[in-house]
């Protein structure tokens, strides 16, 4: 059998940063500033000015940084928050956490995208808040959102798949009242452990987002509120750093591959190539097909050494943890994509060569 090819890569962009960060993290352990150096304030400039907004808050991961955003605009019990069946289970995690109630909508059966009338229906008295999932590295409607939804209702965008993609010439994450982001390992733009983020222009939301996530603590041993541990330490401040200076080179890199493969997959009959939504600028953080018979189609491409996988194989309200949010039937074109997606292996140093055996091996494995 020929070399697997993984479905990311890690390898490959620590090697082209690894001097760059060897020095970041010798500097660090000098200093011995391991929460709260000076290069995790550094960061944060850095990422607010690519994003396009007044403020960005260094949190612990990523489920951290939407909670955190939800509780600074004081959603809590009673309230409900709407987000799409088809996203990581993290995204309706986070709005439990704050004693909110997670609110389904179906998503875009181009797209995978929440779809913007589902999620516009679902709106009630009680609701606070939407949570667009920007799945995949493409954009969600939050124009279209914003058109239909009352003012009193926040957008809260999910932008952890999303870094550096754009909608209309506006960034991920400039786009609500507030973004949260991850920088998970694997995601475009990823630390080496756990990290997030949390993007506004609200300078109150900011403050009350940084409270929140250091002990409700302006300074020490004040506490104003009762906050949480939740922050970005210097170590992954120093990746971030690296890693951003080089992110728009990679996510060009992902739109090449992905084009490539929209070619090679053009005469491969039974699969459904993904659908950019009018005026996205994707980042393909992951390249998502749809394929008949599914599970026997994956089970054959890893059996060959192809690193694909499922993103995702339940949606929220059919996994054991939020079972109360809904039967199946209820949203069926999450449903119904949950039985056919398969993310096919994508990174900026992924090889044409790659590729096309990976095209080859597919259509294989559909005959």
């Amino acid at each position: 059998m020929a070399g697997h090819i993984p479905l990311v890569d890690l390898s490959a962009p620590h090697a082209q940063i690894a001097v760059e960060v060897a020095e970041g993290w010798a500097q660090v352990l000098t200093d011995t500033a391991f929460v709260g150096g000076p290069q995790v304030a550094e960061f944060e400039a850095a990422y607010s000015g690519y994003v396009g907004v007044a403020h960005c808050v260094g949190v612990a991961n990523g489920t951290d940084a939407l909670e955190l955003a939800l509780r600074a605009l004081e959603i809590g019990p009673g309230d409900e928050c709407i987000l799409p069946a088809n996203t990581f289970i993290a995204t309706a995690e986070a709005v439990a956490r704050t004693g909110a109630t997670p609110v389904l909508a179906d998503c875009d059966p181009h797209t995978a995208l929440i779809d913007v009338q589902s999620a516009v229906s679902a709106v009630t008295p009680r609701t606070r808040a939407v949570v667009p999932v920007h799945l995949y590295g493409q954009v969600a409607d939050v124009e279209g959102l914003r058109a239909q939804l009352p003012t009193s209702v926040a957008i809260v965008e999910d932008a952890a798949q999303s870094q550096g993609a754009r909608r209309n010439g506006r960034a991920a994450g400039a786009l609500g009242d507030l973004a949260a982001t991850s920088f998970y390992p694997g995601k475009n733009l990823g630390a080496y452990g756990d990290a997030g983020a949390v993007l506004t222009d609200d300078a109150e939301l900011a403050n009350r987002v940084r409270l929140l996530g250091a002990h409700g603590s302006p300074r020490k041993y004040e506490h104003t509120m009762l906050g949480f541990n939740s922050r970005l330490d210097t170590l992954q401040a120093v990746v971030l750093s690296a890693k951003l200076r080089r992110l728009d080179g990679w996510n060009e890199a992902r739109r090449a591959a992905a084009a490539r493969y929209g070619t090679l997959l053009s005469g491969v009959a039974g699969v459904v190539t993904p659908t950019v939504d009018d005026g996205n600028l994707p980042v393909w953080h992951l390249y998502v097909i749809q394929v008949p018979d599914r599970d026997r189609i994956l089970a054959e491409l890893n059996a060959a050494g192809i690193g694909a996988g499922i993103h995702y194989p339940t949606p929220v309200h059919l996994s054991g943890a939020f079972s109360d949010l809904g039967k199946a039937g209820d949203f069926p074109v999450a449903e119904a994509m949950a039985e056919r997606i398969l993310s096919l292996p994508l990174y900026p140093e992924i090889t044409p060569e790659q590729q096309a055996r990976v095209v080859d091996t597919l259509a294989q494995a559909l005959r």
